[in-house]
């Protein structure tokens, strides 16, 4: 498991990533995807590291936050309106209302990640 995140202008910019499960191992870059590739590399120099020096590399514990407490399930309540129109846009799309409302909400976080 990793984390990535932003660096102030005062650090340099860029973002961070770090290996919960490995102390000290971590690396950076301008970009998320430059800092995920660099944080390969550091991953496997921990790791061979470790080995080198015949100390044991430890067993994954760390998960992301969002699913240390997350179930997966949530109740929500909506105006009867908003309801009857997502039931007819599930019909007319010939899917649940479960899975159109999950659609829905995957498509409106893709778009948030997006910008």
């Amino acid at each position: 498991m990793h984390e990535i995140s932003p660096l102030s202008p005062e650090d340099g910019g860029g973002f961070l990533i770090t290996f919960p499960d490995l102390p000290g191992c971590m690396s950076d870059g301008a970009t998320v995807e430059e800092a995920i590739a660099n944080g390969r590399d550091a991953f496997s120099a921990w790791v061979a590291a470790a080995i080198d020096m015949g100390k044991p590399v430890p067993k994954p514990t760390a998960r992301p936050m969002e699913l240390v407490e997350a179930s997966g399930k949530f109740v929500a309540r909506l105006p009867k309106t908003l309801h009857a129109r997502l039931v007819a846009m599930a019909r007319q799309e010939g899917v649940s209302l479960n899975t159109l409302v999950l659609t829905l909400i995957s498509e409106s976080v893709g778009q948030k990640r997006a910008q």
